[in-house]
């Protein structure tokens, strides 16, 4: 999540149309007033009211990337609250923002681990060949992001949790994807481990990468190690705006173990 959070209080004190009274300067800049303020929101996981504030700044700089990139984010992480029907559309104009600044700006990470989100989030709603091209994509972008910063852990999170994903599709599901579209990049349990560990050594207090690392650990039956993950995720503070809902899950995956 880019941007430094802030307090719930301190959040509500600051008027969203001060926030947009902020000036857009000339061109692709965005006065750096406005990226932090936009930034605090996106911490909070205030995203419903980040969206408007970004589309009213990218009318005045529809080719900045931070614009883009960050209402790329907004949008895909809104639409995680919303109902299936509504959800789609949401991911798809994410999609689009995302794409938009990645060909303005293909040399910087963000765009592209924004691009990766977007693409897996949407692959959910899409069958066939398409599902199978998304998937491809969606390794692609977060490698992307990966060779311009090694030590983005938001990205190699992503990875990681597509090579789970992908390794453990059934039998019957890789082989026809296969043969009718050509087959998927190959993919491992062990390589999801590795990346999960390695995002941890970045972000070693953050709750996701423990949960989903012992999520791994569980689709390898070892369960000894899981618990572990999760022991750790539940005894780590909050500090991201989904963190209550992965806390939940940890608590629930962990008590079944424990039966």
């Amino acid at each position: 999540m880019v941007g430094n959070r802030l307090s719930q209080s301190v959040r509500k004190a600051v008027p969203v149309l001060i926030v947009t009274a902020l000036p857009v300067l000339a061109g692709a800049q965005v006065d750096p007033t406005l990226l932090g303020q936009i930034d605090d929101l996106l911490g909070d996981g205030a995203y419903a009211e980040a969206i408007p504030i970004l589309r009213d700044a990218l009318t005045g700089a529809p080719d900045s990337y931070d614009l883009l990139y960050r209402l790329s984010d907004a949008l895909t992480e809104h639409a995680r609250d919303l109902d299936e029907d509504a959800a789609e559309p949401v991911y798809e104009e994410s999609l689009t923002f995302a794409r938009r600044a990645t060909g303005i700006r293909a040399d910087d990470a963000e765009g592209w681990f924004m691009l990766g989100k977007a693409l897996g989030r949407l692959a959910l709603f899409r069958g066939g060949k398409e599902k199978v091209n998304m998937s491809k994509d969606v390794k692609d972008s977060f490698e992307q992001a990966i060779s311009l910063d090694a030590e983005h852990a938001g990205a190699i999170h992503g990875l990681a949790r597509w090579h789970r994903e992908v390794a453990n599709l059934s039998w019957v599901l890789k082989t026809a994807a296969k043969i009718i579209y050509g087959g998927l990049p190959p993919a491992s349990n062990e390589e999801a481990v590795q990346l999960f560990e390695r995002a941890i050594e970045l972000e070693p207090d953050h709750i996701n990468h423990h949960l989903e690392l012992g999520k791994t650990w569980l689709e390898m039956r070892e369960r000894d190690r899981a618990r572990s993950e999760f022991e750790i995720a539940l005894s780590l503070p909050p500090t991201e705006p989904d963190d209550d809902r992965n806390l939940e899950e940890a608590e629930q995956l962990l008590a079944r173990i424990r039966r």
